[in-house]
């Protein structure tokens, strides 16, 4: 089979693994329900199983908006694009492009910073004031360098941290600053760019919030 032919395959499988959440997340408005104010999220991926233990309290507006897509399988397939030993591994760009345009500018207003991005915490990613929509991050080391700039832990990883220590991070930083995934390819064009330009990113096979 020809990589194209794969790609191909991939995308289609991709499609159909989205078709049964397309009402939800096809709406980001309509996914508004408020989090419990401790619950906790299992991630399956590639490289095996963490959780994360969400506190309301901590970032209520990053909590809820963490618990809908967790719920409604946004994170489901999504690569982890930036990988950066020592600092910290993103994701939450969705691998189908129809439901990451819907989501790009479904901003959520900022919470105030009231833990630090110490290792093991989990942050959304912010390009500035109340732009937070989709992407988070996991804190490998103490980067609490990063609490001034607005960056609010909602939740920690409480299992599985040697888990997520090993997500492949050969590729780095992205581009145009290093040799890793254009972010904005990943928006247009899905795991189709990524599984085909870099076929070692490790991934979320299932999100779940425990019951």
């Amino acid at each position: 089979m020809t990589i194209r032919a794969i790609v191909l395959f991939a995308a289609a499988l991709l499609f159909g693994a989205f078709s049964a959440y397309a009402g939800n997340l096809g709406n980001p408005a309509s996914l508004n329900e408020k989090a419990p104010p401790v619950y906790t999220a299992k991630f399956e991926t590639s490289k095996g199983t963490f959780v994360i233990e969400v506190h309301r309290d901590w970032a209520p507006n990053g909590a809820d908006r963490f618990y809908n897509l967790v719920k409604n399988g946004f994170f489901n397939d999504a690569r982890f694009f930036r990988v950066i030993s020592g600092f910290m591994v993103q994701f939450g760009i969705s691998g189908n492009p129809d439901v990451s345009g819907v989501w790009r500018d479904a901003t959520i207003p900022d919470d105030p910073v009231k833990q630090s991005n110490t290792r093991g915490m989990v942050s959304f990613a912010t390009a500035g004031p109340n732009t937070r929509t989709t992407q988070v991050f996991i804190n490998f080391g103490d980067n609490a360098g990063l609490d001034d700039q607005g960056f609010a832990p909602f939740g920690q990883v409480v299992q599985g941290m040697d888990v997520v220590d090993s997500i492949y991070s050969g590729y780095g930083e992205g581009a145009p600053r290093g040799r890793g995934p254009d972010q904005g390819r990943v928006q247009a064009e899905g795991n189709a760019y990524l599984v085909e330009a870099f076929p070692k990113l490790d991934y979320v096979k299932k999100a779940t919030i425990e019951p």
